[in-house]
């Protein structure tokens, strides 16, 4: 379901760059209002839509559907379970050591964590 979802969000983001490359721009009639060409108006209104914006605007919409579909899909991802959750649930980390380096030996002394040659903890109370 997910790689369908990807394949058509690709396929909607490449289509609509093209379509919109493909476009003439609003102010390519301005030059025409200026001798460089024949057009109906300056900044009139163009029309009903052509086939070229009513595709655009069908394939930017559905590209924002198919980023909130990934975007919900990511955020649900689905727990395990059967044998893979019972496996997730035995493993134990252990730490690991270089070969041949002792663990060290937990201490009995108070002393302050992260001062291992500090003396703070022999002051008396």
């Amino acid at each position: 379901m997910e790689t369908a979802i990807w394949i058509l969000h690709v396929l909607a983001a490449t289509t609509v760059i093209v379509l919109v490359l493909l476009q003439q721009g609003k102010g390519a009639d301005m030059g025409a209002a200026f001798g460089s060409g024949s057009s109906g108006s300056l900044f009139g209104s163009t029309g009903s839509a052509n086939f070229l914006s009513r595709a655009t605007a069908i394939l930017a919409t559905a590209f924002f559907v198919t980023s909130l579909g990934l975007t919900y899909l990511s955020g649900h991802r689905p727990q395990a379970v059967g044998v893979m959750q019972s496996q997730q649930q035995k493993v134990q980390i252990k730490p690991v050591t270089p070969a041949g380096v002792p663990t060290p030996a937990p201490s009995t002394g108070s002393v302050v964590p992260g001062n291992a040659g500090s003396k703070a903890g022999e002051i008396p109370k």
